[in-house]
């Protein structure tokens, strides 16, 4: 490809395969004529456990024709992509790939302590739940955030001042999300600190949402299963998008309960 940045021989197979992985998704998707669409990946090390969680690696394609962008533009957002998905999710949020009515709450959420972001806390409920606020989970969660009905109870508050406190009311699913997350967080942390668990805060507090922190404290770690550290990825992998890095605004359920 003329004009292609010189990459080493390592950068060079990532790149055959970032090449490889953009070719097979043009194969399969139909898109609107838009500039890119960004996938964030990377190699995650699941703490002492030893274990490489291969995700989706970066994906960035251009979709329709020549869009005046060079190959290194393509680099550039690859290395922000990179950057993102391994990052802590506490940058600005994209305000624009979140619906507007639920962005001040998403703000404040991911301000309710040090160990998360709204970014992360976006990421999150499109994995929980794509936005539907009316979801019914298999084992019984509820709403946008897919908190259990006792962990509700237990964080859940009246946040827009409308005298109730629901799971099926956007706002308080999603500050109930947060103060949980952070709760795990800092559980996590103590883990860390005490040496029962190698790994970051986040990414434990994110397997403990999903599969509990029992299963965080029995592996040491991020659990070797597919799901546990499918889960992390999966966030991690929608953190340049909230980030602000490329490709339309997710669609929302149009009848979602504010």
């Amino acid at each position: 490809m003329s004009g292609s940045p010189k990459k080493d021989s390592g950068s060079q197979k990532s790149y055959a395969v970032l090449v490889g992985a953009a070719i097979a998704a043009a194969t399969t998707c139909l898109m609107s004529p838009v500039a890119v669409v960004v996938v964030a990946g990377a190699v995650l090390i699941i703490g002492g456990l030893g274990v490489l969680l291969f995700p989706l690696i970066v994906l960035i394609i251009f979709f329709t024709g020549l869009d005046g962008s060079d190959s290194g533009d393509a680099w550039d957002r690859a290395d922000e992509s990179m950057a993102a998905f391994e990052g802590d999710g506490k940058g600005t949020l994209d305000r624009t790939q979140v619906p507007a009515s639920l962005a001040d709450t998403i703000e404040d959420a991911g301000a309710v302590c040090t160990s998360i972001g709204p970014i992360v806390i976006a990421a999150q409920i499109e994995v929980e739940s794509d936005w539907d606020g009316a979801k019914v989970g298999a084992d019984g969660e509820l709403g946008i955030s897919q908190l259990p009905p006792a962990v509700f109870d237990r964080h859940g508050k009246d946040t827009d001042k409308n005298d109730k406190t629901s799971a099926l009311d956007q706002k308080d699913s999603i500050m109930a999300q947060s103060r949980y997350l952070c709760a795990l967080a800092d559980e996590a942390q103590g883990l860390i600190d005490s040496g029962e668990a190698i790994g970051s805060a986040l990414d434990l507090a994110l397997v403990a949402y999903d599969q509990g922190m029992d299963a965080v404290r029995e592996a040491g770690g991020i659990p070797a299963t597919a799901e546990a550290q499918g889960y992390v990825a999966k966030v991690r992998a929608r953190f340049g998008q909230y980030q602000g890095l490329g490709g339309p605004p997710p669609s929302f359920p149009s009848a979602s309960p504010s």
